[in-house]
């Protein structure tokens, strides 16, 4: 039996990287020079920053250092409402990815992220983080492969399952630092713990090359993740439910870049979750149709993104309506 929604959203934590996103940008006058915008990022904290905009209590777990880069990464966190309490300050620098836009809005990156603070978390710094009550812990990106944090990362998880969260997963693949091959090694485990699974189609070619959207959910369902979305870009998303299918249109959307818009669905998708009373443990009573209604909502969230500069998600006010449609009876 599904439970009532909450008064409010059910609260995520969030546990990842923060990234400093610079832009390339031709230099005035100079052939021969660049201008870099750098902006505040990383999969994992623009989904915490996306929450926190959108009215869920988010909790950050990050290993924030105290160079340039960090101070930006908290003013940015801390100015959208982030719950900070449980970051860690960390001695090693932050990680920085240089970007450069396509025509299309799309981003291709190199990374300068050996030795930073991102993939440092040791067992006592996790298992100081406090789980009683926590609903949903997300996480992804590079935090669950990089190591020597990623094996920690994932006993976090196995602990905040066991304490009846509800645990979301975005590989988000990052080929340029970490081979597909080790995403590939430990997606079973990531299955048999997670009960949201979001990825891109970008990530479905990387990690199942050749295989259809669909092929690849019942695959994943059978290694044990009940809910896997896969964002279609344009073409929108399709979720499955335990093998029942839904697809859900993108809005239209003049796109300035499609930085964060990832992160910003993933964000709707838990946030509307949270809102309908469907976070904490596995997702027993969830049905196909709040998933649709929630990837509706998500992929708003995303279309947003992409309509300004940078992993810029919304806050609440600009989706002009309610977070969540009305439940039947109430």
């Amino acid at each position: 039996m599904r439970r009532e929604p909450p008064a409010r959203p059910s609260p995520v934590t969030v546990l990842g990287e923060c990234v400093a996103d610079a832009f390339t940008e031709p230099a005035d006058g100079a052939s021969d020079a660049l201008t870099l915008r750098v902006l505040a990022g990383g999969g994992p904290a623009n989904t915490a920053v996306a929450l926190a905009r959108l009215g869920t209590p988010a909790r950050f777990l990050a290993r924030l250092g105290d160079d340039v880069f960090g101070r930006l990464f908290r003013r940015r966190l801390e100015d959208s409402g982030v719950d900070l309490s449980a970051a860690v300050r960390a001695a090693e620098p932050s990680t920085l990815a240089v970007a450069e836009l396509d025509a299309a809005g799309q981003a291709a990156y190199s990374f300068h992220a050996e030795g930073t603070a991102d993939w440092q978390w040791t067992r006592a710094e996790l298992d100081a983080v406090p789980l009683d009550g926590v609903t949903c812990v997300h996480t992804g990106s590079l935090a669950l492969v990089r190591e020597p944090g990623g094996t920690v990362v994932e006993e976090f998880l196995a602990r905040a399952a066991r304490a009846g969260a509800t645990v979301s997963i975005d590989p988000n693949v990052r080929p340029l630092l970490v081979p597909p091959a080790v995403y590939r090694e430990r997606l079973p485990a990531w299955c048999r713990l997670a009960d949201v699974l979001r990825l891109s189609e970008d990530d479905l070619a990387l990690l199942l090359p050749g295989r259809t959207p669909e092929a690849a959910c019942d695959e994943w369902h059978a290694a044990g993740v009940p809910l896997v979305v896969i964002t279609l870009g344009e073409r929108g998303a399709l979720a499955s439910l335990d093998g029942e299918r839904v697809t859900v249109p993108a809005p239209p959307v003049r796109v300035v870049d499609t930085v964060g818009a990832g992160d910003s669905f993933t964000a709707g998708l838990l946030h509307h979750l949270g809102v309908q009373g469907a976070l904490g443990g596995r997702p027993d009573g969830l049905t196909i149709s709040e998933v649709a209604d929630a990837c509706a909502f998500a992929a708003r969230v995303a279309a947003l993104t992409c309509s300004v500069a940078g992993p810029n998600p919304p806050r609440a006010d600009r989706l002009g309506e309610p977070t969540a449609p009305a439940r039947p009876g109430g």
